[in-house]
């Protein structure tokens, strides 16, 4: 079973329902991604920075207790653990308020080592930030170069919409180092102010990255490769909280990739069937994550669906 390596922020967020807090949990959008292949007994480890204080240690202990390797995120001090509020809406939905304060020097970590068959995930603004280009970039370069499958999660949040003529190099860096792009249909709102999935496939991604997975919320999932498309309907469940729902839709596609052996070199081959399964496990573990107040699978949904 290959490894899968994520990369991406680490908060601590705060959900409130009708202006109350109702749940405080470890979060960031790779990071519940990777708790929940964690759980799932996938080989895990995450790359990313918390500060030494409660917070951060809550979130060192919680990765651990998922099966998280945790040794590259770095613990800093003179800053804090960042803090996400969520605020959700009649339709469950989360509006979000964010609270930093990071030090001067960041990730300062030694990366851990690649190898063919690992598959590295990444994405969100932590990839993008001109803070840290320079170290994500890097990484991204080495697990490229070392045969990794990576997989790039665009998640372009609307309070960066003020930076996006700047961010866009770093972006389409991103897409070319990409075996798979999945962006949503917010992501091309607010990039593009675009929505048609195809369009979006052929002018924006096609040229950088031959695979790319569009999502819109409770509508329909797009799958597009160079054999042609494909569309999956989301499953109905009673929706608690939709916070994790697009990360643990990629950690179900990521888990699928992996009980398939799927690698770098194996992608370009896999047959619609093979595709409609990896599919069909990221449309699971999103509908589980869409009934809990968590961002992640629990332990007990892992354990059954490992057993199927």
């Amino acid at each position: 079973m290959g490894k899968i390596i994520g990369i991406g922020e680490t908060v601590f967020d705060i959900l409130f329902k009708n202006n109350q807090p109702v749940k405080a949990v470890p979060g960031g959008s790779v990071y519940n991604s990777i708790v929940s292949l964690g759980r799932m007994g996938v080989q895990a480890s995450f790359i990313s920075e918390v500060g030494d204080d409660n917070i951060g240690r809550i979130i060192l202990d919680h990765l651990h207790d998922s099966g998280v390797d945790s040794s590259a995120v770095c613990s800093f001090s003179g800053g804090k653990s960042p803090l996400a509020l969520a605020f959700l809406n009649e339709r469950n939905d989360a509006d979000y308020l964010f609270y930093k304060d990071y030090p001067n020097n960041r990730l300062e970590v030694d990366f851990p080592p690649i190898e063919p068959g690992n598959i590295v995930l990444y994405g969100s603004y932590f990839v993008l930030n001109p803070v840290l280009r320079a170290k994500t970039k890097a990484f991204l370069e080495y697990a490229h170069d070392k045969g990794a499958l990576l997989y790039y999660d665009i998640n372009f949040r609307k309070n960066h919409v003020a930076e996006r003529i700047k961010l866009a190099e770093a972006l389409i860096e991103n897409l070319e180092f990409a075996d798979v792009v999945r962006g949503s249909a917010d992501d091309f709102t607010y990039l593009y102010e675009m929505t048609d999935a195809e369009k979006i496939y052929r002018e924006k991604i096609r040229f950088y990255c031959p695979n790319f997975i569009f999502t819109s919320g409770s509508g329909t999932v797009r799958l597009f490769t160079k054999e042609g498309s494909s569309e999956y309907d989301v499953k109905k469940v009673e929706v608690v909280s939709t916070v994790g729902a697009g990360d643990n839709f990629n950690a179900g596609v990521v888990y699928g990739m992996v009980q398939q052996g799927v690698g770098r070199d194996t992608l370009a081959g896999l047959s619609q069937e093979q595709w409609d399964g990896i599919i069909s496990c990221g449309l699971d573990f999103s509908a589980h994550a869409c009934t809990l107040l968590e961002n992640y699978i629990d332990k007990e949904w892992a354990a059954n669906y490992k057993r199927k």
